[in-house]
């Protein structure tokens, strides 16, 4: 079987790992980016490159006792990491001569972005603030977004035959205000509105696009404000009374990039413990 190849943004910390490490035990092949240098990410990559390595020779059929052919060692690509800022418009050019380079690109999973700097009330928020949010978390996923799929459409018209999903990560906050960082929630209710343009004007190329939406979750970017959400998750906050983990995020992703949610597109999914139910 052809291998399939899933680019993941912000794929080497906190809910972009998760997902790479369902996607790698899937059997996927994975091209990561990041802002970090590739030194930095190295032993992310080692150790995804040995989960897809074990999670491939658990797949194996077994050999009937007169086969005579050689117990091969499956052939599992390493890890691709490309170090590029979404935000910038060069980068994001760099990044998809590298992918094309490399192949095609099955599944796109838009997961890079970041928290403000300073969390600080509306009435008080930078301009500048403002203007880094919205080109990292919605700027250059919608381009790069526009981009691959001009590739897929191209892909798919070629060969039938060709798989292709897009999976937006946004977050609660596109649709729960939180007024000392209303620059990050602005940010996710635009990728949330991307991603429903984008599943609306692919559908008809059987491009299904899906949008997730994490809740609390423990990665470097909430260990800032870990006691004060301890606090909340034990006054009642999240019905099921624990953080998220970046897993529980890149097991939904998994599904949804194998194709287990079919006719199903411009579905959001919450993966939030139930913060999002409204309650009395």
């Amino acid at each position: 079987m052809t291998m399939r190849t899933a680019l993941v943004t912000g794929g080497t910390r906190g809910i972009g790992l998760g997902v790479a490490q369902a996607l790698a035990a899937d059997g996927w092949g994975l091209v990561l980016v990041g802002t970090r240098p590739s030194a930095e990410v190295a032993p992310v990559l080692d150790e995804l490159a040995r989960a897809a390595s074990a999670a491939a020779s658990s797949r194996r059929p077994v050999p009937s006792p007169e086969s005579r052919v050689p117990d091969a060692q499956p052939l599992v690509p390493r890890p691709r990491y490309i170090a590029a800022d979404l935000a910038s418009e060069e980068a994001r050019t760099r990044l998809l001569r590298e992918v094309r380079d490399g192949g095609p690109i099955h599944a796109l999973v838009n997961n890079a972005g970041r928290a403000p700097r300073v969390r600080a009330d509306i009435l008080e928020a930078t301009e500048e603030s403002f203007d880094e949010l919205m080109r990292t978390n919605l700027q250059g996923p919608y381009f790069l977004t526009q981009a691959i799929a001009r590739d897929m459409i191209e892909r798919k018209r070629e060969d039938a035959s060709f798989a292709a999903s897009i999976v937006f990560i946004t977050s609660v906050s596109a649709v729960m205000a939180s007024v000392n960082r209303g620059d990050y929630c602005v940010s996710k209710a635009g990728l949330s509105m991307a991603a429903r343009l984008f599943a609306a004007r692919l559908a008809a190329e059987a491009i299904p696009v899906f949008e997730v939406r994490p809740g609390v979750i423990a990665t470097d970017m909430t260990a800032r404000v870990k006691e004060l959400y301890d606090r909340r998750i034990a006054d009642g906050l999240i019905p099921e009374g624990r953080w998220g983990d970046p897993a529980d995020v890149g097991r939904v992703v998994a599904a949804l990039v194998r194709g287990d949610a079919p006719y199903a597109t411009g579905t959001v999914i919450n993966v939030d413990g139930g913060l999002s139910i409204p309650r009395l």
